[in-house]
């Protein structure tokens, strides 16, 4: 696509099935690597990932020719291939069908990134009520995005066509995130 400039900045966010803490802390780094490649491969520009023991946090620039979808189908499978094949966890390690994905400007992205990446080194330039107001607003922003994620996916009559895993988010990831202390 010569001669095609975009800014396009999403959040994706998917769970472990069960929401169980199989992301061990030893091994979150290799996944993130794993993660890492997978994305850039695709000619995605990552600019943030955090695994948790229950679900992952990635901030992708995606450029117009490859659906969201995809890319994280592709992300969700490989990273799935690489875990089992390593045995990392007893009996067969899956994702949660479905994820959430959220757009942002280039201004915050630097807000969204502390937010996935609370313990990343460069929030320290920053005055603690500057990161605490900010993380504040996207937190509410995000919460926001969520609940109305949530009510179209209860909501969504049958005649739109929208698929139910394409809008598919775990209610517990909804709670958590509602119920994360401040940052």
């Amino acid at each position: 696509m010569a001669n095609t400039y975009t800014q396009i900045y999403i959040h994706v966010v998917f769970a472990v099935e069960g929401r169980q803490n199989l992301i061990r802390s030893e091994r979150k780094e290799e996944l993130q690597k794993y993660m890492t490649g997978i994305i850039t491969r695709q000619g995605q520009k990552l600019l943030a990932i955090h695994c948790m023991p229950d679900h992952v946090h990635v901030l992708i620039g995606l450029r117009p020719d490859k659906a969201l979808s995809d890319l994280v189908g592709d992300l969700k499978t490989g990273s799935t291939n690489h875990i089992n094949e390593n045995k990392w966890v007893p009996g067969r390690f899956s994702w949660q069908t479905g994820f959430g994905a959220f757009s942002y400007s280039h201004s915050q992205l630097d807000d969204v990134i502390r937010y996935i990446m609370p313990e990343h080194p460069f929030g320290k330039s920053i005055s603690s009520f500057s990161v605490d107001s900010k993380l504040s607003t996207m937190r509410n922003t995000f919460s926001g995005r969520l609940n109305r994620l949530c009510r179209l996916r209860h909501a969504a009559p049958p005649e739109l066509g929208i698929a139910r895993e394409s809008v598919s988010i775990n209610m517990a990831l909804l709670r958590s995130l509602r119920n994360r202390p401040a940052l």
